[in-house]
């Protein structure tokens, strides 16, 4: 077996790639990547360098891949380790640059050891890309690796390679085959019921109204709205806006109707907007702006019309970002996502690995406590959000 270290994602053929990631997840797709890259969204001006991995075996073909970034900074992961940063730094010693698998700025869960399945030993290829990058990261005396917001078998792999293990929460919505969204609220009690759609009717009540918009229907100056909506939440709070026009309009034109625009309009004129992704079972709510503020207006267009959609087109989860317990009063149920991390410093690694074994089980009984206040009837079974 071969690995390269790919600096774009462009080295490997768009074809061979979303072979291995298959169509599950619109953010590990070519297309996505390639958009990030095409347009400055990544490199050295945000700190995120691309050295992806491709794995060949003897015949040249492809059998593994992971997305893989050199970052100076921890912007755009949303699993924070500002705290380890600042410790290295308060003993003289240098964080960044690090190793990073991740999505760029999109806090989603997925695979990110892509790996062959009828590859003769898939389990090798995924443990050669772990081995891969750590060799990296030694050779270039990097801090650490760090791979974000994995799957389930992935976060068993990187386990069983000795990595350390992060819990973190966030709140998703699931299907349990509702008809129709009123089927989906009267798993609710009597008093969320009657608020949420309250929510809903003020929304109307102030004549707004709410359309979608998928990718390869959305022209020059639907995106051009969209981006703005985009920019327009980072200049409220003082965020670093890295996606561009340009990258609306390249995963319009490559993605199509897997991104998703949900916009709201007053007179016809767009006020608000959400922007989300679909994959095959899940709907990814990613950003969302307004140039005016209604009640309840961002319940709808980034939470209500996501669950609208998804059951409508027989989606079984919704994930609408990370953070925000106020999704547990309409219907989103925590949810546990993982990272997995690698640190060079004998003395630091151990002092990380101490607070991760306390971090857990405070997690783990946040998320618990969190349950306590859903809004169904009965408490939402684990991965169901609802039990009628």
């Amino acid at each position: 077996m071969r690995i390269a270290t790919l600096d774009g994602i462009d080295a490997a053929p768009a074809d061979e790639w979303n072979r291995l990631a298959g169509s599950g997840n619109p953010f590990l797709c070519h297309e996505f990547l390639a958009a990030l890259e095409h347009n400055g969204c990544v490199g050295t001006q945000f700190g995120w360098l691309p050295r992806h991995l491709a794995a060949y075996d003897e015949h040249g073909r492809l059998v593994g891949a992971m997305p893989l970034y050199e970052k100076d900074n921890s912007y755009g992961e949303f699993v924070f380790d500002w705290a380890w940063a600042d410790a290295y730094e308060r003993n003289g010693l240098r964080y960044y640059p690090k190793l990073v698998t991740a999505i760029p700025y999109t806090p989603a869960t997925g695979a990110r050891l892509l790996v062959d399945p009828a590859a003769p030993a898939p389990e090798a290829v995924a443990a050669a890309l772990v081995a891969q990058t750590l060799e990296y990261a030694r050779a270039q005396a990097l801090s650490s690796a760090h791979w974000l917001f994995t799957d389930r078998r992935d976060t068993g792999r990187l386990e069983s390679q000795g990595l350390m293990l992060r819990l973190g929460c966030q709140f998703h919505w699931h299907n349990a085959g509702y008809r129709d969204f009123d089927d989906f609220l009267d798993t609710f009690s009597a008093q969320k019921r009657k608020k949420l759609r309250r929510e809903r009717r003020r929304v109307g009540e102030a004549g707004v109204e709410l359309r979608i918009i998928h990718g390869d229907d959305a022209d020059e100056a639907t995106l051009r709205t969209a981006h703005h909506f985009y920019h327009s939440t980072f200049d409220r709070k003082w965020g670093i806006p890295t996606l561009n026009l340009g990258f609306f309009t390249e995963v319009a034109r490559t993605m199509g109707s897997r991104l998703v625009l949900v916009l709201a309009y007053e007179n016809d004129r767009p006020v608000a907007g959400a922007i989300c992704f679909r994959g095959d079972d899940t709907l990814y709510g990613r950003h969302w702006g307004c140039d005016v503020h209604h009640h309840s207006l961002h319940f709808e267009a980034c939470y209500y019309q996501g669950i609208e959609y998804c059951i409508r087109h027989g989606l079984g989860h919704f994930e609408p970002g990370a953070q925000g317990e106020h999704k547990i009063s309409r219907g989103f149920v925590p949810t546990p996502t993982w990272s997995a991390h690698w640190i060079a410093h004998p003395g630091f690694r151990d002092a990380i690995g101490d607070f991760l074994r306390r971090e857990t089980p405070a997690m783990e009984r946040y998320m618990q406590e969190l349950t306590t206040h859903l809004p169904y009837k009965a408490p939402a079974g684990s991965g169901t959000g609802s039990t009628g």
